[in-house]
């Protein structure tokens, strides 16, 4: 590797810390390396040229972020954890600074995660303008804009119309955004490879809630069609409101996000199960115990 750039959560002074740790330990490795604070897209996009390799120190959010950034280059991005909860980023500070010779030297494996293209529907049908066309990595949601107020929603699926939706939000996710927000409204995990989209009405209004798993070629069109303001939202990071009569149409992206991973494809099945408890075990009286503990 030549060239490495290394983005940093701007609100958190240790991940600002470390991100100069990183850089300083990789100053005589490569030909070049460069810092960000992420958010800062300007910054970012005069130094991300060339860059064979993005560093995200931060949570899923940093990484959601650079899927983004990222784009249209053949830059691997390579999560470090400094939040709580990450399913997105790999390695934590300490084991990332261990392996950064094993990243130089080649020693990994590239995971390539599914994209979707979303582009802003008028309400009079004209295509969408460059700055109505959207990327995500983890989901594209219509949602309401006023608390307590439901957002009607109508969906249609490759031009035949499915269903219309009288929901707190309407989901489309990737594989990538089955363990986000999808997994909080209750909908199904997918492998993080796979390349099937997720349909999915939030706490939908006199229905029962049910997660549509479409093919790759779906193409997936959302309409308001309420009064109430509605919000469109990508990866929960882009925001646009929305009128009556507007939506979004998603499908499938031609890109990629390519993740640079050190561990194998089978350690995610055990990271997955860790994050969501699932080696609890439980007692009779319900209450869930790890293996090992006993019932009081």
């Amino acid at each position: 590797m030549r060239k490495v750039g290394i983005c940093f959560h701007p609100q958190w002074p240790a991940a600002q810390a470390f991100a100069e740790e990183v850089k300083e330990a990789l100053a005589s490795q490569v030909s070049e390396v460069w810092v960000t604070a992420a958010w800062d897209e300007g910054e970012a996009r005069r130094n991300l040229e060339g860059t064979d390799l993005l560093i995200c120190v931060g949570g899923d959010g940093t990484m959601l972020w650079a899927a983004r950034l990222v784009i249209l280059q053949h830059t691997l991005l390579l999560g470090v954890n400094m939040g709580r909860l990450g399913f997105l980023a790999e390695l934590g500070a300490e084991e990332a600074l261990a392996k950064l010779p094993q990243v130089l030297e080649g020693g990994f494996r590239i995971e390539e995660r599914t994209l979707l293209h979303g582009e802003f529907l008028g309400a009079t049908g004209a295509p969408a303008a460059e700055n109505g066309r959207y990327h995500a990595l983890n989901d594209i949601v219509v949602g309401r804009g006023i608390p307590g107020r439901a957002v009607h929603v109508e969906a249609c699926v490759d031009g035949k119309r499915l269903g219309h939706y009288r929901a707190d939000a309407v989901i489309v996710a990737t594989a990538t955004g089955s363990t986000g927000y999808l997994l909080s409204a209750g909908g199904p995990v997918l492998h993080p490879e796979a390349h099937e989209l997720v349909l999915m009405p939030v706490a939908p209004h006199l229905a029962t809630a049910r997660a549509l798993v479409l093919p790759s070629s779906a193409v997936i069109e959302l309409r308001v069609t309420s009064d109430e303001k509605a919000i469109l939202s990508v990866d929960g990071q882009v925001n646009k409101e929305l009128a009556k009569g507007e939506g979004v149409r998603v499908f499938h992206s031609p890109h990629l996000a390519r993740f640079l991973r050190l561990g194998s494809p089978l350690d995610y099945y055990a990271a997955l199960s860790e994050r969501l408890g699932w080696l609890n075990t439980a007692n009779a009286s319900g209450a869930f115990l790890r293996p090992g503990e006993e019932s009081l």
